[in-house]
């Protein structure tokens, strides 16, 4: 798939030059490097967009039950492909559970998209200030995600993951999702104002996909504005296909790959089709390793240590 590139403006430069100008002597250092950093790198970014509408049969092949999002997806495209209007994905939830590949799935849009991929876990202890940033008077304060992300990178339509939005328990003093009241509606996210740096950024075109284990911990207002996608588990056939592919993957990705067949066996594909899809690149890699210390240049069902993985899912549930 073809893509074309035109530069957008991010965030005025001449608005930061003014905020460094207005800086006295004992003002945060973290930010004045910001603020330089802004001027180095200049405030136009590419915005990525498909000449054709993607090809998603080798994506849903690879990643079996997330059709619904990728035909959504590939219907956005189409509809700007050969115009110039930029690509308008609407903000997306995947709802599923732990295991299935929901953040998988965000990098390889991304990657069908040729933009970039960035998360934020919202299960983290600086979740208060993860997407917005915290305010310069702050010790230890920086720039959020989203300002790291369009500031930091090379595009003005990353894919931004924000992970786990359930996990994001509210507090009194700070909303956690707050910032994103603003951010995923497309007007109001062209002027969005990090708290640490305070320079508005446009952030219109960024591609957001949520993912979740559970909807009912989720603000209404914050439902109201993503695509909700209820993502089950993959069969036993869709682990087999994403066992293949990620087989092939790790094959070709390393030069000792070449000594192992391109395809993996039918036995080592009935072993694994009832492992969650998070699991099986762990797997699979032990399993390469197990085969070469045994003088074998191909896989077999005795070279995967399930044993090893009850025993990690028991010590993950006891915590």
């Amino acid at each position: 798939m073809l893509a074309v590139a035109a530069y957008k403006t991010v965030f005025d430069v001449s608005a930061v030059e003014r905020k460094l100008q207005a800086m006295g002597p004992d003002a945060n250092e973290t930010l004045r490097g910001t603020y330089q950093r802004m001027l180095a790198t200049g405030g136009e970014r590419l915005a990525i967009k498909p000449q054709d509408a993607p090809q998603v049969e080798q994506l849903c092949a690879e990643l079996p039950n997330f059709g619904a999002p990728l035909r959504d997806i590939q219907r956005s495209v189409a509809l700007c492909a050969d115009s110039r209007d930029p690509v308008e994905i609407m903000p997306m939830l995947l709802l599923g559970d732990p295991g299935i590949g929901k953040t998988h799935f965000a990098r390889r849009v991304s990657a069908l998209l040729g933009t970039t991929c960035a998360v934020a876990p919202m299960n983290a202890l600086t979740a208060g200030w993860i997407l917005s940033g915290a305010s310069s008077q702050w010790k230890n304060a920086r720039p959020g995600k989203v300002f790291d992300t369009l500031v930091g990178g090379e595009y003005a339509n990353p894919v931004l993951v924000i992970d786990e939005i359930d996990k994001a328990a509210g507090h009194a003093q700070y909303d956690p999702l707050g910032a994103l009241y603003s951010l995923l509606e497309a007007d109001t996210a062209r002027a969005f104002t990090d708290e640490f740096a305070e320079v508005p950024i446009d952030c219109s075109s960024v591609i957001w996909i949520a993912t979740a284990n559970d909807a009912s911990h989720i603000p209404e207002p914050i439902l109201n504005r993503l695509n909700v996608y209820d993502i089950p588990p993959p069969d036993a056939e869709g682990t087999r296909q994403i066992a293949s592919t990620l087989y092939r993957e790790i094959r070709s990705s390393h030069d000792w790959g070449a000594a192992f067949p391109e395809e993996p066996g039918e036995a080592v594909l009935d072993a694994l089709q009832h492992c969650k899809p998070r699991e099986l690149r762990r797997l699979l890699l032990n399993a390469f390793g197990a085969a070469k210390l045994d003088g074998r240049n191909a896989l077999a069902a005795k070279d995967f240590d399930f044993e090893r993985l009850r025993r990690q899912s028991r010590i993950g549930f006891m915590h």
